[in-house]
């Protein structure tokens, strides 16, 4: 069978499958923001973590970055799965697999067996996150794909928000291991909202989808195409600043600069509210510049907040300021990025949305498995890792826009 084309398929608008718009939103911003729930909840607890269970700092960051790994390459199961089966199905699989993993975690006796679970907890929620990616294609044509992405991620912001805040709250009341309970409350809440409300939003399955020869055609087409390329890089440029922040910013703000965990919560959250600021401003810019121009004036904002954080840094400047100002810009161009290079990504293939998203999912955590590992030997105690490192990927995003998305992300409207 021939990978397949770029052709529109027939699709229901949700209120066809009973669902109203609203619904869809808020689906897919609690399918979204497990993710921030998963991390950002758990990076005030990780000092901690790392002390009770005696770890070294390499083991502690193996709980995100293996994670991460494990998230990005279930993807690729779960995208086939997805377009064979259905998005239902695999999300109520993916999501009690979750809810499983994240009760394990809390009971971990050691490190390494935390490690274990955590990365059964990524594999997990590979299944809800690629789902939802795939979803908005099932629903939308990618101009509008992007404006209904942005509000879920308006719902992931406000999601993260509450993260670290109740993740360094809960950590100082209760322990780091009630912090880990969260994250299967939420996932069981979601379960649960899937199970009874939400319905199948493929419009046809694909019997051939998890053929071998069917797979590698599919995967060949996806990685050929240049407009899937251009948007994977600038989703994984993004995502590296990101976890950049996100690996390290507990250590830094917590060990260097001495915050408590509650104030380290405050800064977590002053960054979702920047992000949340980010996607009110993608829905403003789609309509008056297109996909390309929301890119390409994002990233002037990521590049500049990026050098400004990196001269500071060399410059001896050792400030909370000195971070959270030139972040918070950072934090708004990642609120134009993600949701115009998620959408983007799998705009090209409605008959493949999941197989794209997949490999989207795959090489954004591949690169934060990179990440991961490299924070690993690098923190030493000062801000210079975190500083240098979001410096260089705020420069590859704008690296990007200005070159492989400006040539390669279709018309205006795109």
């Amino acid at each position: 069978m021939p990978p397949p084309a770029a052709t529109a398929l027939p699709r229901s608008a949700p209120s066809d499958l009973g669902m109203s718009p609203a619904l869809v939103v808020l689906t897919l911003a609690l399918l979204l923001g497990i993710q921030p729930v998963t991390t950002d909840l758990y990076l005030p607890a990780l000092p901690a973590l790392t002390a009770d269970l005696g770890a070294r700092m390499a083991h502690a960051q193996l709980t995100l970055s293996a994670l991460l790994l494990a998230f990005g390459s279930s993807q690729l199961v779960f995208g086939p799965l997805s377009d064979r089966f259905g998005r239902r199905p695999v999300l109520l699989w993916g999501l009690s697999g979750y809810v499983l993993a994240s009760i394990g975690g809390v009971m971990a006796p050691s490190i390494e067996i935390l490690i274990v679970l955590r990365t059964l907890q990524g594999a997990a929620m590979g299944a809800a996150v690629m789902a939802a990616r795939a979803i908005v294609r099932d629903l939308y044509q990618p101009a509008d794909g992007a404006r209904v992405m942005s509000r879920a991620l308006t719902g992931l912001g406000v999601i993260a928000c509450l993260c670290a805040p109740i993740g360094g709250l809960v950590s100082d009341m209760f322990g780091w291991r009630l912090a880990l309970l969260v994250p299967a409350v939420f996932g069981a809440g979601t379960l649960a909202l899937v199970a009874q409300r939400f319905g199948e939003t493929l419009p046809r399955r694909n019997p051939d989808a998890l053929r071998p020869g069917t797979l590698l055609a599919t995967w060949a087409t996806v990685l050929r195409n240049p407009v899937f390329l251009a948007f994977s890089a600038l989703t994984t440029a993004s995502y590296g600043l990101l976890f950049t922040f996100l690996a390290s910013s507990s250590f830094v703000f917590i060990q260097v600069l001495g915050l408590s965990k509650t104030q380290y919560g405050l800064v977590m959250l002053w960054n979702s509210l920047a992000y949340i600021c980010g996607t009110f401003i993608c829905r403003r810019w789609l309509p008056r510049h297109g996909v390309r121009g929301s890119v390409a004036r994002a990233a002037g904002l990521t590049l500049a907040g990026g050098t400004a954080m990196g001269l500071l840094a060399l410059a001896g400047v050792v400030s909370v300021a000195a971070l959270v100002g030139p972040l918070t810009l950072m934090m708004l161009g990642h609120g134009v990025h993600q949701p115009c290079g998620q959408s983007g990504a799998v705009g090209p293939f409605p008959q493949a949305a999941g197989a794209a998203s997949a490999l989207n999912g795959f090489i954004m955590m591949l690169a934060a498995f990179a990440i991961g590992g490299w924070l690993g030997t690098r923190m030493d105690g000062t801000v210079m890792p975190l500083a240098l490192g979001m410096w260089f990927w705020s420069a590859c995003i704008a690296a990007v826009a200005w070159t492989l998305v400006r040539r390669q992300g279709g018309s205006r409207g795109h």
